[in-house]
């Protein structure tokens, strides 16, 4: 069984969501980066996305775009994330985010292959319509590595139904419309869709990203879903304390409180 479904099931026999902190891998270096995997880890991450730099996004905000920047200029390549998990060796279960041209350099069933045995549990591609996936799909769940599908508030319910009959691992719900980011409210109709997403998405888990920057946000979301992604505030917290020596700890305090608000 994948790692992330096991981590759910324990999580849903404790009443608990999962908390699901983000991180650019190469921001603001590669051995930084490893460093606070670990500490996420540590801090109560119940699953960790690990972003592949990527130099055309089209659905980050500016804070991650600046984060793929400066690690694309430190040479971070999706091999080299690779190595990075493969070293991990951690008992949380990784997600990597990325987009699909880095995978079709890479040649698919290549990356499906090496990715699982760096120990990857799951891939998550924005730019990959769930229709457009189907081949790559099955390969990828066939080697045990899940692919995990988005639905957003103007999904339709007939996409709802053909995303969940589809989905593994957990549907990742962004809450608003846009780019990734820090938000100071989160959208008013969010109960309203997730109630509506659940209807549909029956034992699979439903996890809730962009936008979500507070352990208040977090506390909210938490007690209407199965799970809370925090991205941009995680990636700003670290901006703010670049070139600090206690940079890994302080970063480590900002998840808990995230991940304490969370469960």
């Amino acid at each position: 069984m994948n790692r992330i479904d096991k981590r759910f099931r324990q999580l849903r026999r404790e009443g608990k969501a999962a908390f699901i902190p983000f991180l650019t891998v190469g921001y603001p270096g590669i051995r930084t980066s490893e460093r606070l995997v670990l500490a996420c880890a540590r801090a109560g991450a119940d699953i960790i996305e690990l972003g592949v730099p990527f130099s055309d996004p089209i659905a980050d905000g500016p804070v991650i775009q600046m984060s793929s920047e400066v690690a694309l200029k430190n040479g971070v390549t999706l091999a080299g994330v690779l190595r990075l998990v493969r070293r991990l060796k951690t008992q949380v279960p990784l997600a990597a985010m990325m987009y699909f041209n880095p995978i079709l350099a890479y040649k698919p069933s290549r990356f499906i292959r090496d990715a699982k045995a760096s120990g990857l549990d799951a891939v998550i591609i924005p730019d990959l319509p769930a229709q457009e996936e189907r081949h790559f799909l099955r390969a990828a769940e066939k080697a045990g590595l899940h692919v995990i599908l988005f639905v957003a508030p103007t999904t339709s319910k007939a996409r709802l139904r053909f995303i969940a009959r589809r989905a593994h691992g957990f549907i990742y719900f962004v809450s608003l419309t846009g780019v990734t980011g820090a938000r100071r409210r989160l959208a008013a109709d969010l109960k309203a869709q997730l109630k509506r997403i659940a209807s549909v998405a029956g034992r699979v888990p439903v996890c809730v990203g962009f936008g979500i920057s507070t352990p208040g946000h977090a506390r909210t979301v938490s007690s209407q879903s199965d799970g809370v992604i925090v991205g941009s505030a995680l990636v700003k917290e670290i901006a703010k304390n670049r070139g600090r020596r206690d940079l890994v700890p302080r970063v480590a305090r900002f998840v808990a409180r995230l991940a304490r608000a969370t469960h």
